[in-house]
């Protein structure tokens, strides 16, 4: 079986006035560039009185090599999603309007194809082969993946800042 290790985890908040497509499609988008395979776990909506609470559930893979993997678990929620209609240079344009928390859980798979766990021995050799003959590069491997999802994050905000303007 594949061992994970956290590696990273970080948060975007926003509230105010988005366009609920654009950050989506934004995010796939991002992660579709830099070779992830993006899976929906789940998407829900609950439709209440003050607005439309959405949940949604993001698997993301990209293949390091035989041996390694990224992963990363975004966690998507929003509550009280309300379109609303606003007049901007003499026309009117809909946006969603709502508080919004995107979680990312980053971790590093290592023997995700399970090679490694054929039988005892060489499960007791991947244990030698982690902790003393690739220390530098799983650490090299976390510190990208710690890079990647950082920049991530800042673009989200970026992108949600923007987006509260226009």
């Amino acid at each position: 079986m594949s061992e994970l290790s956290p590696v990273y985890e970080g948060k975007v908040a926003y509230e105010g006035l988005f366009d609920f497509k654009d950050v989506y499609r934004f995010l796939y988008e991002w992660f579709k560039s830099y070779d992830y395979l993006v899976l929906e776990k789940k998407y829900s909506e609950k439709i209440k009185a003050e607005g439309k609470d959405v949940g949604i559930e993001w698997l993301c893979l990209r293949k390091i090599s035989d041996y390694f993997r990224f992963r990363v678990k975004i966690t998507i929620r929003i509550l009280h999603m309300a379109t609303v209609e606003l007049a901007r240079g003499g026309t009117k344009i809909k946006k969603d309007k709502g508080e919004m928390e995107i979680k990312f859980n980053s971790f590093l798979e290592r023997d995700w194809e399970n090679r490694w766990e054929v039988n005892p021995v060489t499960k007791f050799f991947r244990g030698i082969y982690d902790k003393y003959i690739i220390t530098s590069r799983i650490e090299a491997y976390e510190d990208r993946l710690v890079t990647e999802v950082d920049e991530v994050i800042a673009q989200a905000k970026s992108f949600l800042a923007l987006e509260g303007r226009r």
